[in-house]
């Protein structure tokens, strides 16, 4: 008997078991669900030479770094592919493989080429997208609109699918398209609402519309029904703390930080625990409010365990938080030399921005508002190459408007809150603005 995926796609199992478990842990691992490894464990014990169930567990290992067992993992899979796969199972697994590797420029051709045969192959589409995607992290400063056009191109082969609606909303949201975008991504969660990937779109659509307190009552109603296990648990209340930030409420954000965020209670995979943890961090004493020296030192000591070396820049930009903020002057130095040497020779797609950016924040720790406006000013429009989503990016230009302000430079400071209020309502640059005038 043959099985198919949920998209229509064949599977080389013979065990009803092993295909039944497989759609289960793909539906979870696309909704961002807690269980997505457990139904993959449970398709390869129904079915070891399952080479597709190895290498989506391989993927969620590399979510939580554990490279070791990832990589061995997409070897296994390669080997079964080779033996038992069809054409698409190998270029499948081939794909993921190269992801799991760190060969992204790779991974990114390889996703282009197979969507072309396989459109409907939703884990290989799932690859570029998102803050943290093959697109996100190649370098490109066009991204979002990168994002936008594959979606658009086949639209036509999803539909109303769930997962493909909440993706495509989050690209046209990320792309400035934010009306369209949330009413897509809103398609998506009612059609299914145990789904963190729309919930989080959602806020994303919700933060560029100014809907701060829609935003927070959203995430208040939905939270509970989402295991603090789940991938995006602790990013999903990160949103939450920054609708706090927007109305000034740095004892609500605090305590989400330390009930939700904070090395020692947190769930989240290493990227997300230490993004999230410095980008909130930065942003409350950016702000003007204080905290405590020892939790900056806590998530120090947590970050340098997850990222020891340089590796992509979206993490070596928030370990520069880190160095900036407990006056870690040598750290700083050790990792943004790393990073010069790879920009001399080459090899760091995101450009001149990131040791710009390392400047820059060290810059405006140490009270050198003028030298952090005179390292941010001439890379502002190529930030987003380093990745992320927009509303982790707004640090950079927060600390951009915070260092005009503490500089004198109040004009400029004016002018560029007056275009953000205009882009989208924000209860902050509406308090900062009239503080200017």
């Amino acid at each position: 008997m043959a099985f198919e995926d949920r998209y229509g796609l064949s599977l080389s199992t013979t065990s009803s078991e092993a295909a039944s478990a497989y759609r289960e842990g793909v539906d979870l691992l696309l909704a961002a669900w807690t269980g997505a490894a457990e139904a993959f464990e449970q398709a390869i014990a129904a079915d070891p030479d399952f080479a597709l169930a190895h290498i989506a567990r391989a993927r969620i290992h590399t979510f939580y770094q554990q490279g070791d067992v990832a990589r061995k993992k997409a070897a296994l899979a390669r080997e079964l592919a080779a033996r038992n796969g069809s054409e698409r199972e190998r270029s499948h697994v081939e794909t993921l493989a190269l992801a799991i590797e760190g060969q992204l420029p790779a991974a990114l051709a390889s996703t282009l080429k197979h969507l072309e045969a396989h459109p409907r192959d939703a884990i290989v589409m799932s690859l570029p997208m998102g803050a943290f995607g093959l697109f996100a992290f190649s370098g490109m400063a066009d991204h979002d609109q990168a994002r936008v056009d594959l979606c658009g191109r086949y639209a036509h082969h999803y539909g109303d699918d769930w997962w493909y609606l909440y993706n495509h909303g989050w690209a046209l949201t990320e792309n400035n398209d934010v009306t369209r975008g949330r009413a897509m991504t809103e398609r998506a969660f009612a059609l299914r609402e145990a789904n963190a990937n729309a919930v989080h779109a959602l806020l994303h659509a919700m933060f560029e519309d100014g809907s701060v307190d829609e935003a927070d009552a959203l995430v208040d109603r939905w939270i509970p029904t989402y295991d603090r296990a789940g991938i995006l648990h602790g990013h999903i209340r990160w949103h939450q703390a920054l609708g706090a930030l927007e109305h000034g409420d740095a004892a609500r954000a605090l305590s989400i930080y330390t009930k939700v965020l904070q090395p020692s209670v947190t769930h989240a995979p290493p990227l997300n625990a230490v993004t999230d943890g410095a980008s909130l961090l930065w942003r409350l004493e950016a702000y003007g409010h204080a905290v405590p020296d020892s939790l900056w030192t806590e998530a120090d000591e947590y970050a340098q365990r997850a990222f020891p070396r340089s590796s992509i820049p979206f993490a070596d930009v928030h370990m520069a938080l880190f160095a900036a903020a407990t006056r870690n002057q040598a750290a700083l130095e050790e990792r943004l030399a790393v990073i010069e040497k790879r920009l001399a020779d080459g090899k760091l797609p995101a450009g001149a921005v990131v040791p710009k950016l390392f400047r820059a924040m060290s810059a405006f720790a140490d009270g050198d508002y003028r030298g952090c406006v005179t390292h941010l000013s001439p890379v502002l429009d190529e930030v987003v190459r380093i990745g992320g989503s927009h509303a982790q990016r707004t640090l950079i230009e927060d600390t951009f408007i915070v260092a005009l302000m503490k500089s004198g430079d109040l004009a400029r400071a004016r002018t560029l809150l007056d275009a953000r209020l205009h882009r989208r309502p924000s209860p902050r640059d509406a308090r900062w603005l009239a503080r200017q005038n």
